[in-house]
């Protein structure tokens, strides 16, 4: 069906906000079942173009079509009612409902329903789910379900309402291996159904694998399309990012006979992991990785005091040290960036500056617990020219930057610290393809000065080319130590799913 003739045609579409053109005159269409991949970094025009199709903005120029109809512009509404669906990054669900609410409220406002009955959500979403063959829940309140019930949920939502096109934005990013396996099944039947995908993503092995075509924006230009047989990674990555991007190997400044840096013996937290033991020595850097579940994010944090381990021993540069709470680690040394930088990691609210010395402001505060102003200032530049923070200001809200960038604000909130082991959970996650590499290149530069890096992953290319060696979590325990010539991305996809 992918072959069919285009269900939707976006021509010749433009839109500036005040000077900056946000798209100049792009062109996209969406056949009936096929999956069709939007790539491009953050900033390249995507989400604007995906907002016009959807009726969130109206363009300056260009027309949609849809079938037989053309429109200037579209409403929310009328987007809705041609089948146009959306499913967010974050689903935007409604987390105290239950999953047959979520699913089944749409047709109820569509159908301006006055009084709403549990009977009639759990009608709709049952039907829903019988047609595509999923396993859901239904009575769970969505807060209680996995990330990957959640997409589903999401998934139902939008075809309770007959979606012909569904965009998902970024729907990956907290899935496991086999939950994305397990989404793309579901993919593939809707496809069959005839219902078309437009698929936006950072993860370009899962681009290769899922898309029938892709078209390339970068600074708000078309710069590629085409069937995803004339595409292979790198050339990928070139139209992205306008330049070559090549993997460079781990520092190998990682001395043999060095003390390490940090040693664990015997690590438990019961129901999460036990006996869990390693070092990690200057300049390296350790990847953990397991499946969602398997107890990696949990030995990190209990490194970093966020859930402190039940016994076990941890020493720093060969002193034992007590991780009771994050003060104790901080002032060991450690620095940790978590997997969810909007909740965990900034204050999207606050200033940049106001983030970045966040992790220093027991150093920064003098007499009278006042701040030490041109010092919190020489710690924000720094932090800004070390990292390549692209920004306005550093008075500029955390929220007002890309996620590759608040990514990095982060990251230089721990750096600026100095810190001799900084702990990273999922340090890439839902970042560009040229932030990726930029990121993992200032961990080698790190790594080269003689920090010791944990990195917790499940992206395989990544923990392949940034760690020296990598330690696989299962049901809480460590259960192989890949090295040398084990370190490749088949071995590591064969211990994931073992």
């Amino acid at each position: 069906m992918s072959s069919a003739e285009p269900l939707l045609i976006a021509k010749g579409i433009s839109k500036r906000f005040g000077g900056v053109a946000a798209l100049q005159d792009v062109s996209f269409d969406v056949r009936p079942g096929e999956v069709h991949t939007l790539a491009g970094e953050n900033g390249s025009g995507k989400s604007t173009l995906i907002k016009i199709i959807t009726g969130v903005h109206a363009p300056d120029a260009g027309t949609i079509v849809f079938e037989d109809q053309t429109f200037e512009s579209l409403t929310p509404r009328q987007a809705i009612a041609l089948g146009i669906e959306v499913i967010f990054q974050d689903f935007s669900l409604f987390p105290n409902l239950s999953a047959a609410e979520n699913i089944a409220i749409s047709t109820h406002v569509a159908e301006r329903r006055k009084v709403v009955r549990d009977v009639d959500s759990r009608r709709i979403a049952e039907e829903v789910v019988s047609r595509i063959g999923i396993r859901l829940d239904l009575d769970a309140a969505v807060e209680e379900l996995s990330v990957a019930d959640r997409q589903l949920t999401a998934i139902c939502r939008a075809l309770a309402q007959e979606a012909r096109i569904i965009f998902m934005d970024e729907p990956t990013t907290a899935l496991t291996r086999r939950e994305v396996q397990a989404l793309f099944r579901v993919v593939a039947s809707l496809k069959e159904r005839g219902v078309a995908f437009v698929f936006v993503s950072h993860k370009l092995d899962e681009v290769m694998q899922i898309s029938e075509r892709i078209t390339v924006l970068r600074n708000g230009v078309v710069v590629a399309n085409g069937d995803v047989k004339e595409f292979d990674r790198t050339a990928l990555v070139r139209a992205m990012t306008g330049k070559p991007l090549t993997d460079t190997p781990p520092s190998d400044s990682v001395r043999a006979d060095a003390a390490p840096i940090l040693e664990v013996e015997g690590l438990t937290l019961a129901g999460h992991f036990a006996d869990v033991s390693f070092a990690v020595r200057p300049g390296e850097v350790l990847g953990v990785t397991g499946l969602l579940g398997s107890g990696r994010t949990e030995i990190a944090e209990s490194l970093f005091g966020i859930t402190p381990a039940d016994s076990g021993s941890v020493k720093i540069e060969g002193r034992p040290v007590r991780i009771r709470r994050v003060r104790d680690a901080v002032r060991a040394g450690i620095g940790y960036v978590p997997a969810d930088r909007l909740t965990q990691g900034v204050f999207l609210d606050q200033s940049i500056a106001r983030n970045i010395i966040a992790g220093s402001i027991d150093r920064l505060v003098g007499k009278l617990n006042l701040l030490r102003r041109s010092a919190a200032s020489a710690i924000v530049s720094r932090g800004a020219k070390e990292l390549r923070i692209l920004m306005p200001s550093p008075e500029a809200p955390v929220r007002s930057l890309s996620g590759g960038n608040q990514q990095r604000v982060v990251l230089a909130k721990w750096l600026t610290r100095n810190p001799r082991i900084l702990i990273l959970n999922s340090p890439t996650v839902g970042v560009d393809v040229g932030s990726k590499h930029e990121i993992l290149d200032m961990l080698r530069d790190k790594a080269g000065e003689g920090v010791a890096i944990l990195v917790i992953s499940d992206d395989v290319p990544e923990l392949v080319a940034v760690c020296h060696r990598v330690l696989v979590v299962r049901e809480g325990r460590v259960v192989d130590v890949l090295e040398g010539d084990r370190l490749d991305e088949d071995e590591i996809v064969k211990e994931l799913v073992a």
